[in-house]
């Protein structure tokens, strides 16, 4: 059976964000053996490598804004719902970030799905809530398609969200676990929304 080329962008999607570290091998922290991997890109408040406020949501513009890499159109969840957004691939073929467009030509938000993109405190997709000292007040309960995560804020930079998934959560679902088991939700996604 031959993949038509939605179908394998939409497996290769999946694949991307199911492939993050899990495990600590080597007995060192995530912190560290994540800290020791390539940045592909570097989230700050303003931009995501050379993505920023200005950059029009088209394939051209943000490839242009990122010279190496390639763009792709799949579908991807966000928090309400399934949606086309701009895939973003590095030399190789590996996807490191997922564009969504917002109104009037723009993007709305830009999702770092890979360790190989550093977040602007140093997080990285597979370090944990406590590895990256996230505060459970700083967060809240995941809705309709990520029900069971934690969406929290990244400190102090009110434009950058950070989603965690929690392993073997069985709910409730309205309200966000104790502390001690938010210790080691995952780091899956890094949220960056263009200021103004």
């Amino acid at each position: 059976m031959r993949l038509s080329a939605f179908g394998f962008a939409c497996l290769l999607a999946l694949g991307a964000a199911a492939c993050s570290p899990t495990a600590d091998l080597d007995g060192t922290s995530a912190r560290m053996s994540l800290a020791a991997e390539p940045t592909f890109l570097q989230i700050t408040e303003d931009s995501i490598g050379g993505i920023n406020s200005s950059t029009p949501y088209s394939e051209k513009a943000i490839e242009a804004a990122l010279p190496g890499f390639t763009t792709e159109g799949i579908q991807s969840a966000g928090e309400n719902s399934t949606e086309w957004a701009l895939a973003v691939f590095d030399s190789s073929g590996f996807q490191v970030l997922q564009v969504f467009k917002g109104g009037k030509g723009k993007i709305r938000t830009v999702h770092g799905v890979t360790y190989h993109v550093q977040g602007p405190n140093g997080e990285r997709v597979g370090m944990s809530l406590s590895d990256i000292g996230t505060s459970r007040a700083d967060c809240r309960v995941g809705k309709n398609l990520w029900r069971g995560m934690a969406i929290c804020k990244s400190d102090g930079h009110p434009n950058v969200q950070l989603v965690y998934s929690i392993p073997g959560y069985q709910g409730p679902f309205d309200r966000l676990p104790a502390e001690n088991d938010l210790f080691d939700a995952q780091l899956q996604r890094i949220l960056w929304t263009p200021k103004g």
